[in-house]
């Protein structure tokens, strides 16, 4: 099916949109906002030929069928903090925005439940789930801006993966609006349900291909009372394995954040982003252990038993322990500096990967010297939740502007090293458009093929969200 180009058509089908979904629901021409052109990703900004607000499943199912009965393109969009296109638009798409579809639905206290609405914001999950006096894990830097129903098409990760886990493990139930328009409701709250295929996770992942998701059911878990870290150096990034499989052995279920900061990282936030250093300067790898518990008469004694049986060892070079929350988010700003990197670095290209824990340092240094031979300048640094096999790394040649950054060149020595080592091109950010060209570096033949039969059996007219994913 082709993309209708009639513009009397095409006024007809945004008139009827608009007349059945009411006041404020369609936006076309000069009033498309300009943050529903792009999502984050660098991609050059592409204006739909409308936005389209609905209010419930109802109106997305409403909107889905008539799109589909003239051939327009729907891309769904959340929040739009999306590193990977997988939210932008083309020319002649109809963008469905989730933004008014916001607000929770209910929070079960005894099932430890909530149900939400898809376009609400994270971090307002997270406030009422603290209200309510339980904790929603699932944290961002984008927590302000970026949707639930984002988070749950690219399964968001974040920061406590390592206790928590992925969205997929977050999500009991959920309502979905399929290409054709069909609703299906499975608003399950029950941690055990077998009863057939669970259709959810068709949906966690696939970045808006398969259906929408309308509204979720999202678990709850006890508020921690008490927050303890540690920021740590290490000469070596054995040590630093050593130290997790301890955290893991000591800290058990109290462990709730791993993160891992290379010395290129370091210096940079430290020197170039003016952040400071609570431990002592010098060559080693950085880590900040967090750990979370529920009785601090206990937890906060286990922790510093743990740490001082450590530097006993002598596994730790140094290490600096928070006595406040204070503290703890000064610890943070070192591993979230890498929100200044735009003002620190200039143009800079960011990467998400996946990788077995023990080829993470190998991959490091093995990529930091390919970038440097092969392309003339080439700077990079390397963080991440080493803790459940996620690094970051940024690349960038000083002096050159966002478009002639050398990214082909880039991707392909970064892809081929993940690929050789049996990474994943992504970790959490998702595949979109920017990374389409590099799935068969992480998955077989014939898992595209079954990926694509699955978008052929859900959208057999390729409209929902094309040229995405697969």
């Amino acid at each position: 099916m082709h993309v209708i180009t009639t513009p009397a058509l095409r006024q007809q089908v945004l008139d009827d949109l608009r007349r059945q979904l009411g006041p404020g629901a369609v936006l076309v021409g000069d009033d498309v906002p300009a943050r529903n052109c792009n999502d984050w990703s660098p991609q050059a900004p592409r204006r739909p030929v409308a936005v389209v607000r609905p209010l419930d499943a109802a109106g997305v199912a409403l909107t889905l069928k008539v799109c589909r009965s003239v051939g327009f393109p729907v891309v769904p969009q959340g929040g739009l903090t999306g590193l990977c296109g997988g939210a932008t638009p083309e020319e002649g798409w109809v963008a469905l925005s989730l933004e008014r579809m916001s607000g929770i639905e209910e929070v079960d206290a005894a099932s430890a439940t909530m149900t939400v609405k898809a376009g609400t914001p994270l971090e307002r999950v997270q406030d009422a789930a603290d209200e309510a006096g339980f904790l929603f894990p699932l944290d961002l830097g984008s927590r302000g801006s970026c949707a639930i129903g984002g988070n749950l098409s690219t399964n968001a990760g974040g920061n406590r993966v390592i206790r928590y886990g992925m969205m997929r493990e977050l999500v009991l139930g959920l309502e979905v609006v399929l290409p054709d328009g069909t609703i299906i409701t499975n608003l399950n709250k029950l941690l055990k349900n077998n009863a057939g295929y669970d259709l959810k996770h068709l949906f966690i992942g696939s970045e808006g291909t398969l259906g929408i998701v309308t509204r979720v059911v999202l678990r709850l878990f006890p508020k921690p009372q008490c927050t303890m870290a540690a920021l740590c150096k290490l000469a070596d990034y054995d040590r630093v394995v050593a130290l997790l499989a301890a955290a893991r052995r000591g800290l058990g279920p109290l462990l709730s954040a791993f993160e891992v900061m290379w010395p290129d990282y370091w210096q940079v936030v430290t020197e170039r982003a003016g952040v400071r250093s609570p431990v002592a300067p010098g060559d080693g790898l950085y880590v900040l252990v967090e750990a979370q518990g529920t009785d601090e008469t206990i937890d906060r004694p286990r922790f510093e038993s743990w740490l001082e049986g450590l530097m006993e060892q002598e596994l730790l070079v140094d290490a600096a322990v928070a006595q406040s929350l204070a503290d703890i988010d000064a610890f943070w700003a070192l591993r979230d500096a890498c929100a200044e990197f735009p003002a620190v670095l200039g143009p800079h290209v960011s990467y998400d990967i996946g990788l077995a824990v023990g080829r993470m340092d190998d991959f490091a240094r093995r990529c930091k010297a390919a970038l440097e031979a092969a392309i003339p300048g080439c700077d990079s640094v390397y963080y991440g939740h080493i803790g459940d096999g996620n690094l970051h790394l940024v690349t960038w040649v000083p002096g050159l502007a966002a478009a002639a950054q050398p990214k082909p060149a880039m991707d392909a020595i970064i892809y081929g090293l993940v690929k050789e080592l049996g990474g994943s091109i992504s970790a959490e950010h998702g595949i979109g458009t920017l990374k389409k060209q590099w799935l068969g570096h992480a998955r077989s033949e014939a898992e595209i093929a079954l990926m694509r039969t699955l978008k052929a059996a859900l959208d057999p007219s390729g409209l929902l969200n094309p040229g995405k994913v697969v």
